[in-house]
């Protein structure tokens, strides 16, 4: 092995421990949140916010900037927490490499990655056919990066949310390692 092999390697060791560590810390964090309830109402939280920044998107002129900051800007921070949220309440399965996976953790995610690469390709499409719809409309390309940004916020978030709404309770043995 090369000195700049033995050195990646190394240093790829140190980020994998450094993952480790984190996930342990997280594992700790919100105890009481780990249940199917809490996190399917965080799971519907961050989709109804998506779907403010789509309404917000939608209702975007330059005349009536105020709907659309107070839409779109509110529902961004409304769909950051249960996200964020949700991130630490799946665990391992959307945040880490799959070789730090168990079996049950990597099947699970590969469906839910799977779907959700099939719905962000659906809202892309979605988006196309917005932004052609709007092509002449005055402030068409800042309406429509905002509606782009908007799905994508919603198709990234599909395996977290469908993660969050289908994953069964954690049991309490698993939360204390």
């Amino acid at each position: 092995m090369t000195v700049a092999g033995g050195v990646l390697t190394r240093g790829w060791d140190v980020f994998l421990a450094h993952l480790e560590e984190r996930e342990r810390r997280r594992a700790r964090r919100l105890p009481g949140w780990r249940t199917r309830k809490h996190r399917r109402a965080l799971t519907v939280l961050l989709v109804v916010a998506s779907l403010v920044m789509i309404v917000g998107a939608l209702c975007y002129r330059r005349d009536d900037i105020a709907l659309f900051a107070v839409l779109w800007i509110g529902g961004y921070i409304a769909w950051m927490v249960p996200f964020a949220l949700l991130r630490i309440l799946t665990g391992r399965m959307s945040s880490s490499f799959n070789a730090n996976l168990d079996e049950r953790e990597r099947d699970w995610r590969h469906r839910v990655s799977y779907a959700g690469y099939q719905v962000l390709a659906l809202l892309m499409v979605v988006a196309m056919l917005y932004l052609i719809g709007i092509a002449r409309q005055p402030d068409a390309a800042l309406r429509g990066a905002f509606m782009l940004c908007s799905l994508l916020l919603l198709g990234c978030s599909v395996p977290t949310v469908l993660l969050g709404w289908t994953l069964p309770d954690d049991v309490a043995e698993d939360s204390v390692e």
